[in-house]
């Protein structure tokens, strides 16, 4: 349906080495695919850029800001480009981790107690999770135990977003769940072999264990199952997104939606499809095609 595609990646946020790995990653399939392929580096002249391009389609494989909060999506519905995963305003919302969980609390989803934080110290339980409400990577993420510890780690979420989230710390098994286009692939336990799934943990080779083999029973698997595509489609990001848990044995803790998840083919989502029977390369054009 598609034949040029241009490859949205780097961009301007802190997630910007990222996004280049999943451009290439992409990239290469599209080629394998016999797609005729561009890698477009967006920057402030990336709606210059686009015009001259003039793409079929635009796949989008950036992180951060500008690339999963809706803008780049905007300006995509603007020079009537298609594009994949979320459209703008279900990407604006799942990049707000707060607005996320304010909307998914008021239909039942169960997320960590939270609040806004909006000093170094407004300690209100321990332990927590100190993170900037809009960024991506875990970046600027603390685990904070002690009331000590709350202003160093409040003053380094406030470094990427001056939306600091605050929420309680849920001591069980870290799981992910990849959806594309209304179809739940395998769910990943993370675990991380020291400390907490931090960026060092996702970027670092042999820091974590990806297990298919969850634990989970036969019905636990069906809740977080329909629990995640409930939450896909209250949001909007069904065609595309990996949402992440914590279990501590009774209840399935919402941690965040994301809208653009890793795609290199060692990345979580490509994982998942190759064990529901997607390669890499099929995964890529299954996004694009929306089937």
């Amino acid at each position: 349906m598609y034949r040029r595609i241009g490859v949205l990646c780097g961009g301007l946020s802190s997630e910007r080495e990222v996004s280049l790995k999943t451009g290439s990653a992409v990239k290469s399939a599209l080629d394998k695919l016999g797609y005729d392929s561009v890698l477009v580096d967006v920057d402030r002249d990336i709606d210059k850029k686009l015009r001259e391009l003039s793409p079929d389609y635009c796949f989008i494989a950036l992180h951060g800001k500008y690339g999963e909060d809706g803008t780049i999506q905007g300006l995509l519905e603007i020079l009537g480009i298609p594009y994949n995963g979320a459209n703008v305003a279900a990407s604006s919302i799942a990049y707000d981790k707060h607005l996320t969980k304010v909307l998914l609390q008021s239909i039942g989803i169960t997320t960590p107690e939270f609040y806004l934080c909006n000093s170094k110290d407004d300690v209100r339980f321990l332990p927590v999770v100190v993170k900037p409400a809009r960024e991506g990577s875990t970046i600027g993420v603390s685990v904070v135990k002690s009331k000590s510890d709350f202003a160093m780690a409040y003053e380094e979420a406030k470094k990427f977003d001056d939306k600091v989230l605050v929420e309680r710390f849920i001591e069980g098994k870290e799981l992910t769940v990849g959806i594309v286009n209304g179809e739940v692939l395998p769910a990943i336990y993370i675990k991380p072999k020291k400390g907490f799934y931090d960026f060092e943990s996702k970027y670092t080779k042999g820091t974590t264990e990806y297990i298919f083999e969850t634990g989970l029973s036969e019905e636990e698997t069906e809740k977080l199952n329909e629990t995640s595509l409930k939450i896909a489609k209250i949001i909007g990001c069904e065609s595309l997104c990996r949402i992440d848990f914590i279990y501590d044995g009774k209840d399935f803790y919402l941690l965040e939606v994301n809208t653009i998840p890793g795609l290199t083919e060692t990345s979580l989502l490509p994982k998942a499809a190759l064990k529901a029977g997607y390669s890499f390369e099929m995964l890529i054009d299954k996004i694009i095609k929306g089937d």
